[in-house]
């Protein structure tokens, strides 16, 4: 019976280490990977560096100019409804309830 021992790399001369293949690939991790290190009280942890950076929701609230009287539900509700006919023109042979009767329906109680 063979043990399975865990993959092992050696730290270099100038601080580097190469992470083994089937690790990397397990992880997605390919090269060029940018990764945080963080010191834990068991070693080392590597984890992505994340693409978005964390933010509250008061840190980007109005961070877009907009030169206008605010606009209401109805208005935003439209603007969605547009934009969706516009992305996904409706395949008039098929017979699906609209979206803004469908909308209405669930508002006032009725299903």
């Amino acid at each position: 019976m063979s043990v399975s021992h865990p993959p092992t790399t050696t730290l270099s001369t100038r601080g580097r280490i190469t992470l083994p293949k089937p690790v990397r690939d397990a992880l997605g991790w390919d090269a060029g990977a940018r990764l945080v290190v963080e010191r834990t009280s068991e070693g080392v942890l590597l984890k992505p560096v994340a693409s978005i950076p964390e933010t509250d929701p008061e840190e980007v609230f109005g961070c877009l100019p907009f030169d206008g009287p605010p606009k209401s539900l109805a208005d935003m509700e439209a603007g969605v409804m547009t934009e969706a006919r516009r992305a996904r023109p409706r395949n008039k042979s098929r017979a699906r309830p609209r979206i803004a009767s469908v909308l209405e329906a669930t508002s006032s109680g009725e299903r």
